[in-house]
């Protein structure tokens, strides 16, 4: 799919030296320490991050983000999140004006049964549409250009496969095709399958113009982060005035809690997928944790807690959205939302400890 003099995506179960040769070098720019924000799937949950990255710019204590990745509902906060404080006000509205409760209220059980989904592919793009302007695709390309990266996941399912792309390699070619491209990818990686119809996303390749499925990315990589050997080229991070920083905000709960399940499709398909990416998800933070200690990375992790009850409902009732938002947004405010360990990590050490005992 040449778009441009950079490779714009590469296949996240490549051999580490295929995406070596891919993944382009991020730059820390000078004075600043590496940092590297990933933000989960969740669905409504993105409301909970969203508030968080309102919060923590009012703490005083964000950073700028060297590398920001972005699977599902993710994928729509990244570019707000990668383009800085100035974007939070925007970001607040996409997840408390009530846009998608309206989603949801328009869903037809026979688009699950006989179509791609409860709602059409058409209402995602729309919504991508509406907050991601061309203004904002040519701030990314500035920012892409001083050397700071924005991924995303889609999942292929004709290849069944995840898939990484450059968002600012996509932004920095410029013009209306890059651009569609670019609104095609968000909206796919947050198309939850069921709910959202899958995106059709043109491609070209041995010379052939074809069409590929895309849908949610939390498919296949509920949450995403690459090596830091692959982001700076196969080097290690340089420590410059500071520790070099892992962020990860998952925009759903972690634990296994109980809740009756209303007999509704799109509740229950929600709720189905919930828990695979909860299981998916503690497996890949357990993984992160520790590749990020081997590295010296800071580990910092951020979700719902145990004290906000399961809706009850899709998640995307604007109720339910604003309570999460005002929740990350208190507790990123005060500056006591991150944990340096998954929760798992901690009950593994304490059950070994009963065993001992």
């Amino acid at each position: 799919m040449p778009l441009g003099p950079h490779p714009i995506r590469f296949w996240a179960d490549d051999p580490e030296s295929v995406v070596q040769n891919a993944a382009r070098r991020a730059v820390v720019q000078k004075g600043q320490s590496f940092a590297y924000l990933a933000l989960s799937g969740g669905g409504g949950g993105g409301a909970y991050g969203a508030g968080v990255l309102n919060g923590w710019t009012q703490s005083g204590t964000r950073p700028a983000f060297t590398v920001v990745s972005g699977v599902s509902v993710g994928a729509m906060i990244a570019p707000f999140a990668f383009l800085g404080p100035d974007y939070d006000a925007k970001l607040k509205r996409i997840y408390t004006n009530g846009e998608a409760q309206s989603l949801i209220n328009q869903t037809s059980p026979l688009g699950a049964l006989f179509g791609g989904g409860l709602i059409e592919s058409g209402r995602m793009r729309e919504l991508v549409e509406r907050y991601i302007d061309d203004e904002m695709l040519a701030e990314i390309a500035l920012e892409d250009r001083k050397g700071r990266r924005l991924l995303v996941v889609t999942t292929d399912l004709d290849a069944q496969r995840a898939v990484i792309w450059d968002m600012g390699a996509i932004a920095a070619t410029g013009g209306p095709r890059a651009f569609k491209l670019f609104r095609d990818v968000i909206a796919a990686s947050a198309s939850v399958p069921v709910v959202f119809a899958p995106q059709l996303i043109d491609v070209q390749a041995n010379d052939r113009l074809f069409q590929e499925m895309h849908v949610d990315g939390t498919v296949t990589a509920p949450v995403f982060i690459l090596p830091d050997t692959l982001l700076l080229g196969g080097k290690k991070i340089e420590t410059r005035g500071g520790r070099q920083n892992l962020y990860v905000i998952v925009n759903a709960r972690l634990d296994a809690g109980f809740e009756v399940v209303p007999n509704k499709a799109e509740t229950i398909a929600a709720r189905s997928f919930g828990v695979m990416t909860r299981v998916e998800t503690e497996a890949v933070l357990a993984q992160t944790y520790k590749v990020a200690t081997g590295e010296g990375l800071g580990f910092n992790l951020s979700y719902i807690g145990k004290d906000v009850p399961d809706s009850g409902g899709t998640g995307f009732e604007t109720d339910t959205m604003r309570r999460l938002f005002d929740y990350g947004y208190a507790r990123a405010s005060v500056g006591s939302f991150w944990e340096n360990k998954p929760p798992q990590v901690e009950t593994a050490k304490a059950m070994a400890k009963a065993t001992e005992n």
